[in-house]
């Protein structure tokens, strides 16, 4: 992944909008790509028929998909959509944006409570459970997971490696995450990326839920 490892930032901070133009930034390539884009305001991406969903995730902003046919949704900052296949889908916005987007294929494996088309937020598809962590894959196949986590409060993972990168998105509360031995704190609305290998810990000092979206590519 193309972004900085082990120290806390933002998404939306690193890619402001630049007046007039819209913005994209392959983080990660592979079957599902992974992009940051950025929309100035009263910009637009053309309508275009894609074989794939996008899951769109908006870290600043408000961002209209829309349609040929005249159908529109509407999401602000720290909600997000699955975008039909097949079916035209473009991107505007009237006071500027920046996303996050990863293509999932019609072969992943997508729970059911994700419904194409739908405007949801990630932390509401999970709830906290006392004294407990709380997982839900969102999506998955061999090369890909992103999941879904709630964390009560003094609940946590201990040290351990992944087999391949991860991006978090800080969803709600906030965190301690440790990380090739230093520790950092991290809000909704941040993020932070491990490297292959990197070892790293959770642990929820306050109620806290994250994505995170690990790659095997």
């Amino acid at each position: 992944m193309k972004e900085k490892v082990g120290e806390v930032f933002s998404i939306a901070e690193d890619n402001p909008p630049v007046p007039g133009c819209t913005v994209s930034k392959e983080i990660s390539g592979g079957k599902n790509y992974i992009s940051v884009f950025s929309l100035a305001k009263n910009t637009d991406i053309s309508a275009e028929i894609y074989p794939y969903h996008k899951l769109l995730i908006v870290s600043e902003g408000s961002l209209t998909v829309y349609g040929t046919n005249g159908s529109e949704k509407t999401l602000a900052a720290g909600e997000s959509v699955l975008t039909e296949t097949d079916t035209p889908a473009g991107m505007k916005t009237g006071t500027g944006v920046v996303y996050t987007e990863i293509a999932i294929r019609k072969e992943d494996i997508m729970n059911e409570a994700v419904k194409a088309g739908d405007v949801f937020k990630l932390a509401e598809l999970i709830p906290y459970q006392e004294g407990k962590i709380v997982n839900m894959d969102v999506v998955h196949n061999d090369k890909m997971k992103f999941v879904v986590m709630a964390f009560d409060e003094g609940t946590g993972l201990s040290e351990h490696a992944a087999p391949g990168e991860a991006l978090i998105f800080a969803l709600e509360g906030e965190a301690v995450i440790g990380y090739e031995g230093k520790e950092h704190t991290i809000r909704a609305g941040e993020n932070f990326h491990f490297a292959k290998g990197g070892l790293h810990l959770v642990r929820a000092e306050k109620k806290f839920k994250m994505a995170l979206l690990l790659t095997l590519e």
